[in-house]
């Protein structure tokens, strides 16, 4: 994978280990030029020192924080607007800059329920769609670089059958009748990678995010988990491929 590149997009600090961690670990190991936007946190936070620090462990370089707020969190970027409440203009121009600057073959972002219907997960899957679109006209962003085309579009999903077996574990209970669940088909599905060789490169990220970690956020829920139930989960990460403009050999393979 030599000279291959691979530019996650995410929303907050610690999604890039839950949602692409394994994959960029892979990526990494294997001579792939791995990298991560985080759209929300600015530098000088905890939590972008936790960022850091994860992406060391991932192999994905440095921060490459767009300093929005978090949705829920003025805190995370003081006097800055909230990502959803940018301009969509300015924030797909700051993604652009990211892309023609790194020109990565592939691009990771979350799928359009944003994995599980976090607003700001939601917001970033419809603000890299239109970047990585955007990134290959010269006539868009004229100022954020020379023009690149990524090759392809992977959004991170999970697949309902893995939700439906593994909810119980997770949360001690069945699902309720009628209740919206995450994930997608098994059959919307189009990339299956194995990343267990990389399982604790991704724990290990994922611990580095100790702010949360001691806040109770979901990421704890897998710590509760029983270990063969958490190396499945961590052993494996889905997606959907959405846009290939190459040849084969640019695509992740299993």
């Amino acid at each position: 994978m030599a000279g291959f590149g691979v530019l996650a997009v995410h929303a907050h600090p610690d999604d890039e280990a839950i949602w692409t961690g394994g994959t960029l670990a892979r990526c990494s190991a294997e001579g792939a030029r791995t990298a991560v936007v985080t759209c929300t946190w600015t530098a000088g936070t905890v939590r972008a020192g936790e960022l850091e620090r994860s992406l060391d462990i991932l192999g994905a370089g440095e921060p490459r924080l767009l300093g929005y707020a978090d949705a829920n969190k003025p805190e995370s970027a003081p006097g800055a607007p909230r990502f959803l409440d940018a301009p969509f203009d300015e924030a797909v121009g700051r993604v652009v800059r990211h892309i023609r600057e790194f020109r990565p073959d592939v691009v990771l972002t979350y799928d359009g329920y944003g994995a599980y219907g976090h607003p700001d997960h939601v917001h970033v899957h419809r603000v890299t769609l239109a970047a990585v679109e955007a990134a290959g006209y010269d006539q868009l962003y004229p100022d954020a670089g020379e023009p690149w085309w990524p090759r392809a579009l992977y959004l991170a999903v999970i697949p309902r059958s893995v939700v439906v077996s593994h909810w119980r574990a997770v949360f001690g209970a069945d699902p309720e009748p009628g209740q919206t669940l995450p994930g997608v088909p098994d059959d919307r599905v189009t990339t299956t990678l194995d990343i267990a060789p990389w399982g604790e490169h991704k724990w290990a990220a994922m611990h580095a995010h100790r702010s949360e970690l001691e806040r109770g956020a979901s990421m704890t829920l897998l710590t509760a988990l029983p270990e063969p139930a958490r190396a499945q989960l961590l052993g494996t990460e889905w997606y959907r491929r959405v846009g290939h403009t190459g040849p084969a050999e640019t695509a992740l393979t299993a």
